[in-house]
């Protein structure tokens, strides 16, 4: 007789547990939450708190976001009944902010960049040797 691969037992703590997203949940506990959509939304709202420091910090943040969500994404849509409604909805929310902090970290860059660039060039064009 063939094992039933869906037990009524919960998983055993400290077993590695190989799970296929593909798969329908059978299990008591219900559904569970999309993978990732907690770090994508922490790491949004960090993205686009922190673009002002640089812009190379929420560049590097939004972006670590962006890829976790758009991973994510093709997990949701294979099976939608298995993921709660609440983790997607934090999913996308964290992908809008992850794109705001990207752009907004973007702008700031570039502006550190134009910033450094023209006081250079007023110090190379400033006349030192004229100055006592």
């Amino acid at each position: 007789m063939e094992e039933n691969k869906f037990s009524d037992q919960p998983p055993q703590y400290g077993q590695n547990q190989n799970q296929n997203y593909n798969q329908p949940i059978n299990n008591q506990f219900g559904q569970i939450p999309v993978p990732n959509s907690a770090a994508v939304l922490v790491l949004g709202i960090l993205s686009i708190v922190l673009c002002a420091c640089g812009g190379i910090v929420g560049l590097i943040l939004g972006i670590i976001a962006l890829v976790l969500a758009n991973k994510a994404y093709p997990i949701y849509n294979a099976n939608k009944g298995n993921f709660t409604q609440s983790s997607f909805n934090n999913l996308k929310a964290g992908k809008i902010c992850a794109i705001i902090g990207t752009i907004l970290s973007s702008l700031y860059f570039i502006y550190y960049i134009i910033i450094v660039c023209v006081i250079g060039a007023a110090a190379m064009a400033t006349p030192w040797n004229m100055m006592k």
